[in-house]
């Protein structure tokens, strides 16, 4: 069988413009003379809608869009992925579907059985689940079509499955003898190998191929890797289509009636590229190379970024730069994700800063060929506090002066970026948004977070990284970007005289072993205390001060999720809460 990957990367909402993209590559899939094309989850609306689904002309759109796209499946057959209504008078009103399409209809449906409720996920808010499983047939050949998560609870991979029922099972125990999944599973980092040996894992296990369409791109504050597969019977890999860019990758499955294709070498790295045209693509069973590690990392948030552009019509950005590691590899980002031309940094000194953060931010501007402004903002802050002085009269100077510089500096950005349409990048880190190192309506003004789910510690290993020969920023720029000192030289707000950010916190990677406990593991401050050998009131004071500035990040810009749990819609604590970790009852 000749099977086509059509990895899409959809925009939310756009229904005429997803139409356009699925169809040509149906046509295009067709020229190749596949038998199959698979999409992704939801491509027709593109994932995740979240409460557009609830608008009911949305949905017509959706249906009108699915009949134009089954009448282009002559010749091929499509399984593509939309919003399908309900029939049924009890019960929510769509089901998550994969239409088989064919002849010019629609011949099968496929509805979505397991629905995630858990992180970014709320499915259940929109969807009812499939009510039964039945397969299709292509030529024969038996379909055992699922979507996404219906794959995701195989009991020999998780040891708490958190559905009683497998999809995948009983797909087999119908007699599928070819598995399709349509998908749209975010980015996480390290994610990739744990759902390749997933799907290597079923195809074994079951002795039945697995065809893998994952979506590709931004979508507000998730990201989608693609990574799109095809596994034979035995496990192994036989086609993978690109990460992080749209691909068409036409492959032959030889155990379900083609002789095997050669192997072909993969094309030049251009990982964030778009591939989609309107030529057909060759016949090869492609294995793309798939970037890892730090790598995989700067493609995820460049890919992120860009497509958050694209998406809400902004075409330029503006970075305040400190001279500090966070707004120089939020600024080498930005350079990735648009071009230096579209990139401005603006240096904002106090009577605090010095001189080596000003010379550093004009290095790393010259280095990223970026716009440069140096504003300063002396005579402001002294405006400010000559006003505020007969308000704070008997009062010792302290945090509130402090942030009167970063509010200053927050308002210098935000008057750039509506003079200019340039979207404002925020730049703070993970470890910073925990312990609320930031100051409101001051370095947290922004329309995306670049960082805000990278740790300090991460900042740094990707800022290296940045500046090796084989980053793609090198290789863009034709040197380093990153100025060394900006790397090397101690973190600070610079908002009082010898300020150091450790003289208040334990050093970053200490910081950090204790996030990614408390935030992502959910480990008690008595477990995080045994496995690290922190001393107790330092684990305890960190994490208190995660909880208590709960009300902050709930103001703060979206930031692009890279961790299994970021500081976004999935995960919501309340504000007003009391609970206490070291409580002894």
């Amino acid at each position: 069988m000749r099977i086509a990957l059509a990895q899409i990367n959809p925009t939310v909402g756009d229904i005429a413009g997803n139409m356009t993209k699925i169809i040509g590559d149906i046509d295009r899939a067709a020229e190749a003379e596949a038998d199959l094309v698979v999409f992704p989850e939801l491509a027709v609306v593109g994932y995740p809608p979240k409460d557009l689904l609830l608008k009911p002309d949305l949905i017509d759109q959706c249906e009108a869009a699915m009949k134009r796209i089954a009448s282009h499946c002559r010749g091929i057959t499509a399984v593509v992925g939309y919003p399908a209504r309900s029939t049924q008078t009890a019960g929510r009103e769509l089901y998550n579907a994969a239409a088989v399409c064919r002849d010019g209809r629609i011949i099968h449906t496929h509805l979505k059985h397991l629905l995630p409720t858990y992180d970014v996920f709320d499915e259940t808010r929109y969807f009812e689940p499939g009510p039964k499983l039945d397969l299709a047939t292509l030529e024969g050949t038996k379909l055992g079509i699922s979507v996404c998560e219906d794959l995701w609870n195989d009991r020999e991979i998780f040891s708490r499955q958190l559905y009683h029922d497998n999809p995948i099972d009983e797909l087999a125990q119908l007699g599928a003898q070819l598995f399709i999944n349509c998908s749209a599973s975010p980015f996480v980092l390290e994610k990739r190998t744990f759902r390749l040996n997933l799907l290597t894992h079923t195809a074994k296990r079951y002795g039945i191929p697995i065809v893998y369409v994952n979506q590709v791109g931004g979508n507000d504050e998730l990201i989608f890797d693609g990574n799109s597969c095809i596994i034979d019977a035995e496990g192994e890999v036989v086609a993978h289509a690109r990460a992080f860019e749209e691909d068409l990758l036409v492959a032959d499955l030889p155990q379900l009636g083609y002789p095997p294709t050669p192997p072909t070498a993969a094309r030049p790295d251009t990982c964030g590229g778009v591939s989609w045209d309107a030529s057909p693509p060759p016949v090869s069973n492609r294995i793309e190379p798939a970037p890892e590690g730090l790598a995989e990392l700067y493609h995820a948030l460049r890919l992120g970024l860009a497509d958050y552009c694209k998406k809400c019509g902004f075409k330029s950005l503006v970075v305040g730069l400190s001279g500090g590691i966070d707004s120089a590899l939020t600024a080498a980002i930005a350079v990735g994700a648009l071009g230096a031309e579209n990139v401005t940094g603006i240096a904002m000194p106090s009577r605090y800063s010095s001189e080596h953060s000003i010379s550093d931010a004009r290095e790393l501007a010259e280095k990223l060929g970026i716009a440069f402004h140096l504003v300063p903002i002396d005579e402001a802050h002294a405006a400010m506090e000559r006003s505020l002085a007969p308000v704070f009269e008997g009062t010792e100077p302290g945090v509130a002066e402090e942030n009167i510089q970063a509010r200053l500096r927050g308002n210098i950005l935000m008057a750039y970026s509506n003079k200019f349409n340039a979207m404002l990048v925020t730049t703070g880190n993970k470890s910073e948004m925990a312990v609320g190192y930031c100051t409101l309506y001051g370095d947290m003004a922004g329309g995306l977070a670049v960082l805000s789910d990278v740790p300090k510690m991460l900042c740094y290993d990707l800022s290296r990284y940045l500046n090796t020969a084989e980053s793609p920023l090198v290789k863009q720029l034709g040197h380093a970007p990153i100025p060394e000192a900006s790397i090397t030289k101690p973190p600070s707000a610079e908002l009082r005289p010898d300020q150091r950010d450790q003289d208040s916190l334990p050093t970053y990677d200490e910081l950090d072993a204790i996030i990614l406990r408390y935030i992502e593991h959910l480990q008690p401050v008595t477990q995080i205390v045994e496995e690290t050998g922190f001393a107790a009131a330092t684990v305890e004071r960190i994490c208190a001060l995660i909880d208590r500035n709960e009300y902050k990040r709930k103001q703060a810009a979206p930031g692009l999720k890279v961790t299994s749990r970021a500081f976004g819609f999935g995960r919501r604590m309340p504000m007003a809460q009391r609970f206490d970790p070291t409580a002894k009852l």
